[in-house]
């Protein structure tokens, strides 16, 4: 009987098969680890990443791939898969660092904690004053941000016939992404504003009134009021001028884009002629001096019911409201002359 030995170059290659697997094994895991531990570059390069909703993992790898701040989008794809992290990442924007390895990568997109800036636009402020604001923190330039407020193009594209958009940007804190700029910030203000008082138009209708006008009483009360509650009683006083023909002599209006409101009015400022001044104009002022929050809107709507024509300030933060001008100038006398002296 005769014994049959395979070939020699099948033994051979029976014999290789497992050490190459073993070699492809062994490259695989020292790449994969050598780039687990590896960050692309220095810290002094960053990529402003904008995730938008519905954005697919692969996709954000490759744009970071192309960036220059991952060694691999594929690698980036694989950890993100053995970890689990690829699901769960979050749209905003963000700050990616070449310095960071991909874990650190991955944990941040996951976490949804963006690096876009917050801006609060405060009740009452005027576009002059949320410039400086913007340009105090870093994020727009005054000038650019003021030029956007009076684009006619971008006006008339968000349907305001005025000149400015002062009025229609709506108090709040807003996200201000890498791809958004001074436009985008007042389109999305402006949004906000028609999307917040869209349940105002059946108080409109019935007291035959127009959203323009509601925003320029509103601006106005808003500079006057200190406390909330005081809304509706400031907005009677207002109105019941305007129906009986008395000018509105409201100080904020006298000094609208000349300073900031929070100081002492001079007689000079009084005096000054304006078409805001409501000293100088009869009825309401031309336009907006600022953009009110929806209670001061809602007041112009729903005032209080009173005789009221005159108010001035406590020094705690409320009025004193009158309906004659001899209690007027009583509390006037009180108020604000014997304080100054002191």
């Amino acid at each position: 009987m005769s014994l049959r030995l395979p070939p020699i170059s099948t033994i051979s290659a029976r014999r290789t098969i497992p050490w190459l697997f073993r070699g492809c094994s062994l490259l695989f895991v020292g790449w994969y680890l050598l780039l687990l531990y590896l960050p692309a570059g220095e810290a002094t390069q960053v990529y402003g990443l904008t995730v938008p909703k519905g954005a697919g993992f692969a996709t954000v790898a490759s744009e970071l791939k192309q960036a220059g701040v991952i060694r691999s989008s594929l690698h980036l794809r694989l950890v993100a898969r053995l970890r689990g992290l690829d699901r769960r990442m979050q749209t905003g924007d963000y700050r990616i660092s070449s310095a960071m390895l991909p874990a650190q990568i991955l944990e941040k997109l996951a976490s949804g904690q963006t690096d876009a800036c917050k801006f609060t636009l405060p009740e009452g402020y005027s576009i002059y004053q949320a410039a400086e604001l913007l340009q105090k923190q870093g994020v727009f330039d005054r000038a650019v941000f003021l030029d956007a407020c009076s684009n006619r193009a971008l006006l008339d594209e968000l349907g305001i016939s005025a000149k400015s958009v002062e009025g229609y940007l709506f108090p709040g804190t807003y996200q201000i992404g890498f791809q958004m700029d001074e436009a985008g910030l007042v389109t999305e203000m402006v949004r906000a504003f028609r999307h917040k008082t869209e349940g105002l138009k059946p108080l409109l209708e019935a007291r035959h009134t127009t959203i323009e006008q509601v925003v320029v009483l509103a601006s106005i009360i808003e500079r006057e009021a200190v406390s909330a509650e005081e809304k509706p009683l400031i907005a009677s006083v207002f109105l019941n001028r305007l129906r009986i023909g008395m000018p509105l002599q409201s100080d904020p209006t006298a000094i609208y884009g000349v300073k900031v409101f929070g100081g002492t009015v001079t007689k000079q400022d009084l005096q000054r002629n304006s078409l805001y001044n409501t000293y100088k104009v009869k009825g309401l002022p031309v336009g907006p001096i600022g953009n009110p929050g929806l209670e001061a809107m809602q007041a112009v709507l729903q005032p209080a019911n009173t005789d009221y024509l005159y108010f001035v300030a406590r020094k705690n933060g409320t009025h004193q409201f009158s309906r004659t001008l001899t209690e007027h100038n009583q509390g006037v006398e009180r108020f604000l002359k014997k304080g100054r002296k002191k």
